[in-house]
């Protein structure tokens, strides 16, 4: 993992996880880590679907912004790993709030079904493309508000998470 691809969530009061699939040159995905460290907010982004799922079981994940047209393997080769993803994030004993972006869909009926399918999945808010850099701040301030009650996580609580994660990757290895 590049490091730097990732300012230390151990020291963040939030810790985000930041995928991007690659659609534009300078999407405002990219944009926020530096609007957000200021306030201790601690931005972790990914390229691949690889790369979010290693960082999903090292690190505390306290809210996931997921492309869906994020690859699944580095190079952007091969299916997209959004879905993935946001599976990966569901099976953790406290999923994060998760912001899903993706490209609008053809017609009415694929963009419901599509919708459905990330509510499902376990999605926040699901933002079309092209996204706005005040479309996605605002989506993470209702997290903030609606998921946390305005107030930043505990660091007693990301260190359970933390164990709780630690934990079920030991275990899982002893399986296979």
């Amino acid at each position: 993992m590049p490091s730097d691809r990732f300012r230390d969530a151990a020291g963040g009061r939030l810790n985000l996880l930041l995928t991007f699939g690659g659609w534009r040159d300078e999407p405002a995905v990219r944009q926020l880590p530096t609007l957000l460290s200021p306030m201790g907010i601690a931005s972790m982004t990914a390229d691949s679907g690889e790369e979010a799922a290693v960082m999903i079981q090292e690190h505390v994940v306290h809210v996931a912004v997921v492309d869906m047209a994020l690859p699944l393997r580095r190079g952007g080769e091969g299916p997209a790993g959004g879905e993935r993803i946001l599976q990966v994030l569901r099976r953790i004993h406290e999923p994060p709030p998760t912001i899903v972006l993706r490209a609008r869909q053809a017609s009415q009926r694929e963009h419901a079904r599509g919708l459905a399918r990330s509510l499902q999945e376990g999605a926040f808010t699901v933002v079309d493309r092209p996204v706005r850099l005040e479309m996605l701040l605002d989506a993470l301030r209702r997290v903030v508000a609606r998921h946390y009650a305005d107030r930043w996580p505990r660091a007693e609580e990301a260190l359970a998470r933390s164990r709780w994660n630690i934990a079920a990757k030991k275990e899982e290895e002893k399986r296979t």
